[in-house]
């Protein structure tokens, strides 16, 4: 946790000077394209100081008020964060719009340069450590982050773009252009942090490749019980939740069975670190045509498996 907390820290910092450099430079400038950088910053900002707080509750171990943990804090931030990338979106679509009927010229345009480049540079610096800790940690809070700062990499090279093309061409419209381009880049990003944050929130399944994992696990084991059902899955931030039914041989005592359960639970959380797995165990009926058939019952017989 405390991986998370550097890097979410990291890019509060990163982001209040590149918020207060580029507001600084854009406003000089007269640029709309540096000034809605600005404003993206500063929602990029305002989002790290909120990934910061969501890791950080998050963390926090379970108790008799949240007894499945803080975890979907993280997924709220997810949402939040995105909420405030479509405000910066119109924003900056406000700002352009009317310099798009009346173009404005652009001043001091080697300095936006200048600030465009290094935010690119420190952006794709700090994006790919908060999105290299998400994938390790499984941070939703920490990838939406992530996802902030490269697409500021992406815009603030589009605007480095369009204040070469001012420069060289005199054609100022390029400036409002560039803007409404960075909001609607913007916006499908903060779609997808929505869409992928609303799913945890209302406990969407595990994608497929995941449960695929699981079955496999199961079925490395199912030479150690009957058969399974009810296998549901969720996931609530950085942790996932597994639950089945697991249908063992009806002979069993209560301690062999706890030790397959144990077995399996084991497996699966060596797939998955931070996960919690619910097996709920219930005895075959002893009614099926091999039992029947084999006194002895081999297919579910404890001492065969062990």
């Amino acid at each position: 946790m405390d991986k998370k907390v550097k890097v979410a820290r990291l890019s509060v910092a990163s982001n209040t000077l590149l918020t207060t450099g580029k507001l600084i430079i854009g406003f000089s400038m007269g640029s709309v394209g540096v000034i809605s950088e600005g404003f993206h910053s500063g929602m990029d900002l305002i989002a790290a100081i909120i990934a910061l707080i969501s890791v950080n509750k998050a963390a926090k171990p379970a108790d008799t008020s949240y007894q499945y943990g803080y975890g979907k804090y993280e997924n709220l931030a997810s949402i939040i964060e995105a909420l405030l990338i479509v405000a910066a979106a119109g924003l900056i679509t406000a700002e352009a719009y009317p310099r798009l009927l009346n173009p404005v010229p652009v001043h001091a345009l080697g300095l936006g340069m200048l600030v465009m480049a290094i935010s690119a540079c420190v952006n794709l610096l700090v994006s790919r450590m908060l999105l290299k800790t998400a994938r390790e940690t499984d941070s939703p809070a920490l990838a939406a982050d992530g996802m902030h700062l490269l697409t500021d990499v992406y815009t603030s090279v589009g605007v480095l773009i369009g204040v070469i093309i001012i420069k060289f061409t005199g054609w100022f419209i390029v400036d409002p252009l560039i803007g409404i381009a960075v909001s609607i880049f913007i916006l499908k990003a903060a779609w997808e942090l929505i869409r992928d944050s609303i799913k945890s929130i209302l406990d969407v399944s595990l994608p497929e490749e995941e449960k695929k994992l699981i079955m496999k696990t199961l079925q490395e084991y199912e030479h150690k019980f009957v058969e399974f059902h009810e296998l549901r899955t969720r996931r609530a931030g950085a942790e996932r939740h597994i639950d089945l039914h697991l249908v063992t041989a009806h002979h069993l005592s209560v301690g062999q069975v706890h030790e397959v359960c144990d077995e399996i639970e084991s497996t699966i959380k060596q797939l998955f670190p931070r996960c919690k797995v619910l097996i709920h165990a219930e005895p075959c009926d002893g009614s099926c045509e091999r039992c029947n058939k084999d006194k002895n019952r081999s297919r579910c017989s404890y001492n065969e498996w062990r």
